[in-house]
């Protein structure tokens, strides 16, 4: 490992600081990701620069049933956070379903959101990789390819978004408060990160020295009945090789309203706009669950791979959506 140089200040403004003013140092908060490159060889800060001191690590009421939750805080406590359970369900669901509970105890709200890709090339520095080095090509493409991305990908890069966690928050509609060298700014959830394009090397939009404080949780009476599904390779500690977070709301035998994301088959966690506009004002019957996942769906483009490729991603998750809402409506009518 490259040796670097450390500071743990206690005010987020000097973290930022200290960030914004040396293009070799980055943001440290758990950690759970950002060790593992360290030993990788995947990244080589010049200085790591600890946050868990000067961020809040609190849960606050910020008025009508939102909640303001501190990127301090650990994926543990907010899965257990007894008003999270009930306003918010797909998202304590979708934090225990992610890694062990001494990594869950570890990780961070302000950092979940911001691991990196956990493709096998990525993590390799002996393999080209367009996202750890811009320009020296893809070796996913034409290589293992089971669990990458089925949606958004680009020529450059077709690796996944492995945060359990994004994918409520992106349903959930929540919101990032930012600070950085210029001040304070907030970010749609779902505008967070990015699709790799022909810049892959930059998961999110966040420009180097901004460090996320808080995110934001929106009262959503919908999200009371709400669920996340992950479907992997084993039981526990697995990353999703699809996951579906959903809430529906069903009046009389006709959806009123869905949100949905999807994890595990893009570059972001991905917001199904197309499948919620299929449902809204459909019968809440399984023929309009699976129309909804096959308008979404349509844009699909599995890749081709030395392990037979990924198109199994494409029915297992419309099963997967499929069942999420057939369960969530049967709840809805009880």
């Amino acid at each position: 490992m490259k040796p670097f140089d450390y500071l743990s200040p206690t005010d987020a403004a000097d973290a930022v600081r200290s960030v914004a003013e040396d293009p070799a140092a980055v943001f440290l908060g758990g950690g759970t990701n950002l060790v593992d490159h360290l030993k990788l060889g995947v990244v080589e800060p010049g200085l790591l620069v600890g946050v868990t001191r000067s961020l809040p690590n609190t849960i606050e009421e910020i008025g009508d049933g939102a909640l303001g939750i501190g990127a301090g805080v650990s994926n543990s406590e907010l899965a257990a956070d007894p008003r999270v359970r009930e306003r918010f369900p797909m998202l304590s669901q979708a934090l225990l379903s992610g890694a062990s509970p001494q990594l869950r105890n570890m990780a961070t709200v302000g950092g979940n959101p911001l691991q990196r890709t956990r493709c096998v090339y990525f993590q390799d520095v002996t393999t080209p990789c367009n996202k750890r080095e811009p320009g020296s090509g893809c070796s996913a493409i034409g290589g293992w390819t089971r669990d990458h991305a089925i949606l958004g990908a680009s020529e450059h890069c077709i690796a996944v978004h492995p945060s359990d966690m994004a994918v409520a928050m992106a349903a959930l509609e929540a919101r990032v408060r930012v600070l950085g060298p210029r001040g304070e700014r907030t970010i749609a959830f779902v505008d967070l990160h990015r699709l790799p394009g022909d810049t892959p090397e930059r998961d999110t939009v966040l420009e180097h020295g901004e460090l996320i404080t808080a995110i934001d949780l929106p009262a959503q009476p919908i999200a009371r009945r709400s669920a996340y599904r992950k479907v992997r390779d084993r039981a526990s500690y697995a990353f999703a090789l699809v996951s579906v977070a959903a809430a529906l709301d069903v009046v009389d035998g006709v959806v009123v309203d869905a949100r949905i994301a999807f994890g595990g088959v893009a570059h972001a966690p991905w917001r199904a706009y197309r499948a919620e506009e299929v449902l809204r004002g459909s019968a809440a019957v399984e023929g309009s669950y699976r129309a909804a996942a096959d308008a979404e769906l349509a844009a699909a483009r599995p890749a081709e791979g030395l392990d037979g490729g990924n198109a199994f991603k494409v029915p297992l998750l419309r099963r997967t959506l499929t069942a999420t809402l057939r369960d969530l409506a049967r709840e809805d009518t009880r």
